[in-house]
């Protein structure tokens, strides 16, 4: 059963799901704990399956509660993964710039998107590790940023063990969620005007699609 809009909340104004994709080994873990406990390690383990984080921000004068979604890059937990597009608000794909083939791999995830989310879903590039040393840098920022605009989105270089940039791509796809979200608040009357029409079907496209995305 769905939960209440996020506005009827007290505890915060918005309630925003993301979802961290790539390949395994990009670092998908590493930047969601660095951004929801403020840690990193070197200790790789495996995600196995999903795993989540919550951490609730300050936004444009408004309280964002985030609660992101941690999927698991190996083919074999692909059909468990997939599940969790359709509800997700906004989806980070990750890449690491010393390995090319987990960048070449961007391509499929979008088209995995494309098939399990929903259309308006909001998406960011990362690009991730980009503090190790040049020498091993395998994607050009300038190649990142070519996809990002090929697929018109937003492109960030990040590194959660120093901390570069982890909190902006969280807060910039929050930001642009929150405003599409707003958008579509400041429109109720034409989702209410269409409830009372002959044509009962249509009308509650909308309305289970809307309660979907502000669900829980």
């Amino acid at each position: 059963m769905a939960a209440p809009p996020a506005r009827a909340r007290a505890d915060y104004d918005y309630l925003i799901k993301l979802l961290l994709i790539g390949d395994s080994g990009v670092g998908k873990s590493c930047l969601l704990l660095r951004f929801s406990d403020g840690s990193f390690t070197t200790s790789f383990i495996t995600t196995i399956g999903i795993d989540f984080k919550i951490r609730t921000i300050e936004l444009d004068g408004k309280r964002i509660k985030l609660q992101i979604w941690d999927t698991a890059g190996q083919e074999r937990f692909r059909t468990i993964t997939t599940a969790y597009y359709r509800g997700a608000m906004g989806i980070l794909l990750v890449y690491d710039v010393t390995d090319e083939s987990s960048f070449n791999n961007i391509r499929n995830w979008i088209r995995n998107i494309e098939q399990h989310a929903s259309d308006n879903v909001n998406k960011i590039l990362v690009g991730n590790k980009a503090d190790m040393d040049e020498s091993k840098r395998a994607v050009p920022t300038a190649k990142g940023q070519a996809l990002a605009d090929e697929y018109g989105i937003k492109f960030f270089e990040t590194s959660a063990k120093t901390n570069l940039n982890v909190e902006q791509v969280f807060f910039s796809i929050a930001r642009d969620i929150k405003q599409r979200l707003a958008d579509s608040d400041a429109k109720p009357e034409e989702k209410t005007i269409k409830i009372n029409k002959p044509d009962q079907g249509a009308a509650e496209t909308p309305a289970t699609a809307r309660s979907a995305c502000c669900g829980s």
